[in-house]
């Protein structure tokens, strides 16, 4: 009797602890700022590169600047997007203008991480709930860049196929 008393306390706890406790909310680590800062200048400037091409280029709309930030054989691992310098342009023509450049990144950074020739940007991603409709959660996206020569020269994320119109 003591040993079904605890199986069912345990399975009583389990089932009502899995569904009392939420995901906590994805939030930044620290400002901006602080996330560029590295006592490798070589990395400093890395991340510096990456987070002004997101400001100017993605965010800013600024497509004429691809030069400045992207090697000509640039190598895109996104399953929608094509390799390429001109292809990067060509994709982001399609929902990109031109508007004034911000100071920050406009979305919520949680990190920046750099090592070797690699910086990884982290962003808080705010999704509808698919069990209620009426709330929306957080989770995470991650962009990963390889410099080279001081260029981007190739880009991974975490996207799936989508039917581009």
């Amino acid at each position: 009797m003591k040993y079904l008393l605890l199986l069912c306390f345990t399975v009583v706890f389990i089932v009502s602890s899995t569904r009392s406790f939420a995901q906590l909310p994805v939030k930044p680590l620290t400002s901006q700022a602080n996330l560029l800062k590295s006592t490798n200048k070589t990395l400093e400037r890395n991340k510096k590169l990456v987070y002004d091409m997101w400001r100017e280029f993605l965010e800013g709309g600024h497509l004429e600047l691809a030069e400045k930030y992207f090697d000509e054989n640039y190598m895109q691992h996104n399953p929608n997007a094509a390799t390429g310098r001109k292809a990067v342009v060509d994709f982001f023509s399609k929902f990109s203008k031109p508007q004034p450049i911000a100071d920050s990144i406009k979305l919520n950074v949680v990190a920046i991480i750099a090592e070797g020739d690699l910086v990884m940007l982290s962003f808080v991603r705010e999704m509808p709930d698919p069990v209620d409709s009426s709330k929306k959660y957080t989770t995470t996206w991650f962009d990963m860049f390889r410099i080279e020569n001081g260029k981007i020269a190739e880009h991974w994320d975490c996207a799936e196929k989508m039917k581009m119109n």
